[in-house]
């Protein structure tokens, strides 16, 4: 009987281990890379209004979709996701840092993703397009960003 119980136990915390194992391991193998990768590869797809599908995507949604292809869960909207993270500075931005906008609402209302070179890619009302953090229109709606 004592046999029976100590097999169970190291079997119940062989499996717990190699849970908190498995979850270290995809949190440490996140590649901002292939998030940008994944997000390029849906340019042109239509705005949809609360959409998280390649069928049509809003803001968060498509941040949240580039982002649950390679493993990252996030929030679902962008005023979830800017509570998330780590405050960047925009001078020192780098790929795959998510960067917010005060659009139609106060706080953030809009989120993209930053690819580089002064460049963000997100889902707008014209669908899924690369614009630049110059642009006077996004400039002026810039709230901060966060390093996930």
């Amino acid at each position: 009987m004592k046999k029976a119980i100590t097999i169970t136990f190291l079997s119940a915390l062989l499996i717990l281990s190699s849970t908190f194992v498995n979850t270290f391991k995809a949190e440490a193998a996140f590649n901002p890379q292939q998030v940008i990768a994944e997000a390029k590869k849906l340019i042109g797809t239509r705005y949809k209004f609360g959409g998280t599908t390649p069928k049509g995507f809003d803001c968060s949604g498509f941040v949240y979709y580039t982002h649950k292809k390679v493993g990252k869960i996030l929030p679902r909207s962008s005023a979830q996701m800017y509570k998330k993270g780590k405050s960047v500075h925009k001078s020192k931005l780098l790929p795959g840092d998510l960067v917010f906008f005060s659009t139609y609402k106060k706080g953030a209302s809009h989120v993209a993703i930053y690819i580089g070179k002064n460049q963000i890619i997100h889902a707008t009302s014209n669908g899924v397009k690369i614009d630049s953090l110059n642009n006077p229109y996004w400039k002026s709606k810039f709230i901060g960003a966060k390093r996930i």
